[in-house]
């Protein structure tokens, strides 16, 4: 497994080894372990799967109270993942970072409790699977507009995203009220 840092160096990209031969492949999708050597402490307690057409666009969503980490995998298909800190106090508060994930290279993305998680897909269809630290609580549920003018997310193609109906109408960071924003504990 190797371990890849983006320019959050919260937000880590997992790269594992895939087998292919005749047969197709196998690839071991998780291991406790990966997860310790990279500094990360995590308990999975919840696992989600989605399946999206082209063009769906899903987030950018966190939790708070009841932050959660997150990580993402896709089964199959491609999207681009992005990951924002909107830890209140943070020295990168507002700062995303997206990459591709697909069921082909089967990276993965951890996204730690306190940044706000979205992706597009950009194949026909993409399953994706997300292990997560917390339960979801549709009590504590946020999220930030998918294209606020201050992240400025650089999302792939012309569009148009298709978006839930609450999706559409996140507010944008600036607009949250700071008690719905998780606070910045530092660096692990």
């Amino acid at each position: 497994m190797d371990v890849l840092e983006t320019r959050l160096p919260e937000v880590l990209v997992f790269a594992p080894e895939v087998r292919r031969d005749a047969r197709g492949y196998f690839v071991e999708t998780f291991r406790a372990s990966w997860l310790e050597q990279a500094g990360i402490q995590a308990e999975f307690v919840q696992e989600n799967q989605s399946l999206s057409r082209r063009g769906v666009l899903r987030g950018l969503h966190f939790q708070w109270p009841g932050a959660q980490g997150k990580l993402v995998r896709v089964a199959r298909g491609r999207i681009f993942d992005v990951a924002v800190d909107v830890r209140l106090g943070s020295p990168r508060f507002g700062a995303w970072v997206g990459t591709e994930l697909d069921g082909e290279a089967h990276r993965q993305v951890w996204i730690p409790a306190g940044f706000a998680h979205g992706f597009c897909v950009l194949s026909d269809e993409a399953e994706v699977v997300y292990k997560c630290t917390a339960y979801y609580d549709a009590a504590t549920e946020a999220g930030v507009r998918w294209d606020d003018p201050a992240l400025d997310i650089a999302w792939p193609g012309a569009g148009p995203y298709v978006l839930s109906a609450k999706d559409e109408a996140q507010p944008l960071l600036a607009d949250l009220p700071r008690d719905r924003l998780p606070p910045y504990r530092g660096t692990p």
